[in-house]
């Protein structure tokens, strides 16, 4: 079944020359079928990028998903163009008397703050109070998986002595199986960027939270309530084979001190092609998302929610 995304996007072409199977929203509305609708919540400054990277596992998935973008009122993006906001994004207030069934809401480059002191802290709450009654199951990604600890269970984050920054290899933690994990192989591979981290300790703390994978070098890996309406995901498995190379050459071109990343490069050499270890991880980890967390347990009629 195909992704539906808005005319014109520019993810579109990047999309079907990789043989991902979109639907422009024209087509999608003479079809006898209700899509589930997702809500992104794009806090990344590269919001082209990551559109891609989330599309791309959105759609491959047996599922037709209809996807609303918003931003933060509260911060002006600087990285993205006011035509591509105005075009295809929109705000809270936009969307805040709509129901979703699912929710996506990505990192942001603002780890190392205090949650407080993010400027859109503020709106940020009024969105994870909002979706406890607005959208049956919330995916938080990387510092959005610290922030959404942090608001609804009082978790804290710790300061690493130096950047976690590589790919890890990970398990599912529970003798039990586990929807999330159906058909991941017993160790899996997830890509991390992060100066910060949520610790075992303090989760278990918590009767409410369960931690379902994690890895013995990057820690807790995937945290989630019991009734599979929020899901905490400390990596990221949306990252395309070049993300890491990106961030590396960004930081090397800024004179700042960082490690190559860890089992990235072929002999840690950055001058070869990275291996990707991740990729089918990755898109089993949101299709089984969507389908046993969301499209099997979302009323149809949204207003029941």
């Amino acid at each position: 079944m195909p992704i539906k995304i808005p005319n014109n996007l520019p993810a579109t072409n990047i999309l079907e020359s990789e043989n991902i199977f979109v639907i422009h929203e024209n087509r999608a509305y003479t079809q006898d079928i209700r899509p589930l609708k997702i809500l992104i919540l794009n806090l990344m400054p590269t919001k082209i990028t990551t559109e891609t990277q989330l599309l791309r596992l959105l759609g491959n998935s047996p599922l037709q998903v209809e996807v609303d973008f918003i931003y933060t009122a509260s911060y002006a993006p600087t990285n993205t163009s006011q035509e591509h906001l105005i075009k295809f994004y929109e705000t809270f207030e936009d969307v805040k008397s709509r129901n979703y069934d699912g929710m996506i809401i990505t990192g942001a480059p603002v780890e190392q703050m205090p949650f407080e002191k993010v400027s859109y802290w503020e709106e940020f709450c009024q969105i994870m109070e909002w979706s406890k009654k607005h959208v049956y199951s919330t995916f938080h990604i990387c510092w959005a998986s610290q922030a959404g600890l942090y608001y609804h269970y009082g978790i804290p984050k710790y300061d690493l002595p130096q950047k976690m920054f590589g790919v890890f290899p990970h398990q599912n933690k529970l003798a039990q199986p586990v929807k999330l994990f159906r058909g991941f192989d017993d160790i899996f591979y997830v890509p991390h960027s992060r100066h910060t981290e949520v610790r075992r300790e303090d989760i278990a703390k918590n009767p409410n939270l369960c931690i379902l994978s994690e890895s013995d070098i990057s820690g807790v890996y995937v945290v989630a309530d019991l009734i599979g309406r929020q899901f905490f995901i400390t990596g990221h498995s949306e990252y395309d084979p070049l993300s890491l190379k990106a961030e590396y050459d960004r930081d090397v071109a800024l004179g700042l001190s960082v490690n190559i990343p860890d089992n990235y490069y072929p002999n840690d050499d950055p001058t070869q092609a990275p291996v990707v270890l991740w990729r089918s991880a990755a898109n089993l980890l949101f299709s089984n998302w969507l389908n046993y967390y969301v499209y099997q347990e979302t009323p149809f009629d949204l207003a029941k929610l």
